[in-house]
């Protein structure tokens, strides 16, 4: 456990407690729009907190959020300040080197894989990396759900000769938990998504954005493809504190209520169960804030 890295959690609930107005479709985006400091003190509040890695806040900067037209009119600025914001609050951390992934996301929607369009996502991954490059240290697809997803990433980058990092999110519904077999909200295993990576020149292979439970059995999988394929690939997670069923519902309508009983010494638990398993690279995804971060670091090290 004292190999691991600690990420950051997640940005929006974080943004919010610090008074940040936040409403649909825009989401996190309209944080960099309307109060950009708040986005770089919860930047800043993670790297307090233990972060080795903190993430830009470029998740929701794509069409399915802003609208086609700012996107294409405005994109590119707001992509360059997220890049910044993270660059700077990265850069002033006393004693210690922090790095920024770049935040790619699904383009046309979390946990909507049948949305995908292939012959048009790379018109707007090439805006985020061209924006984003000059501030990342590590290019992070996540959220996906889908190989093709992770595919389209590893295009986008490939010209940069940055590392990349690809984070899927797992089907997570009570059956989904129950029946032990990890599988993409595509209906893809975990195993076929894992021997894609050992071939796509990924440094680091996640899972995000799913509940905790379903976390454990998805790094044993992907630990074992690995032995198998021989490949030196690190496993992370960072699962979400979402209340509920997720299945029936894109992640990005409204406000998803967070659990009760998934607080920072809870989480923590899951946290080393995954680095038990192989997880070197652990941190939090949505509703996961500072505070579980600094818990969870202090265990992982303990």
């Amino acid at each position: 456990m004292s190999t691991t890295r600690i990420l950051d959690g997640g940005m929006s609930r974080e943004l919010l407690r610090l008074g940040a107005e936040l409403k649909q479709p825009e989401w996190s985006a309209l944080a960099l729009i309307n109060s950009p400091d708040i986005v770089r003190e919860v930047h800043q509040e993670f790297i307090a907190a233990g972060s080795e890695i903190i993430t830009t806040n470029s998740y929701a900067l794509v069409p399915f959020h802003i609208g086609e037209e700012r996107f294409q009119t405005e994109g590119a600025a707001l992509i360059r300040l997220a890049g910044r914001l993270a660059r700077e609050a990265a850069d002033s951390a006393a004693g210690r080197k922090v790095l920024v992934s770049g935040s790619l996301p699904p383009i046309f929607g979390s946990y909507e894989p049948q949305n995908f369009q292939p012959e048009r996502v790379q018109d707007y991954l090439k805006v985020l990396v061209e924006n984003l490059a000059p501030f990342v240290d590590i290019w992070l697809g996540e959220t996906l759900s889908l190989v093709a997803e992770a595919e389209a990433v590893r295009e986008a980058v490939a010209a940069s000769g940055k590392p990349f990092w690809i984070s899927f999110t797992l089907a997570d519904d009570k059956s989904d938990i129950e029946s032990g077999e990890p599988k993409l909200r595509s209906g893809e295993s975990v195993e076929a998504a894992a021997f894609w990576a050992v071939s796509s020149g990924a440094e680091a292979f996640l899972f995000n954005c799913s509940k905790p439970e379903v976390m454990q059995r998805a790094v044993e999988t992907a630990a074992q493809t690995f032995r198998k394929a021989a490949a030196q690939i690190e496993i992370g997670v960072y699962a979400n504190a979402f209340e509920g069923e997720q299945g029936a519902s894109a992640a990005n309508e409204g406000l998803h209520e967070t659990r009760d009983d998934l607080n920072d010494a809870a989480y923590s638990r899951f946290a080393c169960s995954w680095a038990e398993a192989g997880a070197t690279i652990i941190g939090g995804c949505c509703g996961i804030g500072a505070a579980h971060i600094h818990r969870l670091g202090k265990m992982l090290r303990s």
